[in-house]
């Protein structure tokens, strides 16, 4: 990809598995606490794996001179009555590219894929990360739930605030 005028904003294809595998386990070690995975699981697995995961899901990277800088997934729940319900997960964007817009660019992306297929779209974040907090409130995510210790790493606990914004904001 040529980058010309500013960062790039596209879904990811199969064809970007080892890029995606790249930037997620970077996202596993530098902020463990931020992921219900692991590092040392998705580590283990084949390059198959992230192709298979991209086929499955709606995962949008963010390019900054042609380097994959950021990455957002999205996906819809299942069965009847969560239909109306998607995720945001899986966000990060590399040190080198925070402040550069991206991540807001990558939220943008994510929210325009939902429109129209769900109602809401959900998000956790741990409740230390100010910045991740401070983008989902521009964003109109707002907050509607804590849940202590919902992570553990290391022996150590993270709580996080679940986050929601309504597609339809009449429904506010």
């Amino acid at each position: 990809m040529i980058n010309i005028g500013g960062p790039q904003i596209r879904r990811l294809e199969p064809a970007d598995a080892a890029l995606y595998r790249e930037i997620r386990l970077e996202a596993l070690q530098r902020n463990p606490e931020a992921f219900g995975s692991t590092f040392e699981r998705e580590n283990a697995q084949p390059l198959s794996w992230f192709e298979a995961a991209i086929s499955c899901a709606a995962i949008f990277g963010g390019f900054l001179d042609g380097r994959l800088m950021g990455i957002a997934g999205f996906g819809a729940q299942e069965g009847t009555k969560h239909a109306h319900k998607g995720l945001l997960w899986a966000m990060y964007v590399r040190s080198a590219a925070r402040k550069s817009g991206l991540g807001k660019m990558l939220v943008a992306a994510v929210l325009d894929h939902a429109r129209g297929r769900v109602e809401m779209v959900q998000l956790t974040v741990v409740s230390e990360n100010e910045a991740a907090r401070r983008l989902y409130d521009t964003m109109g995510f707002v907050a509607y739930g804590y849940e202590k210790r919902a992570l553990k790493h290391d022996g150590r606990y993270y709580d996080e605030v679940l986050m929601v914004k309504f597609l339809d904001e009449g429904l506010n």
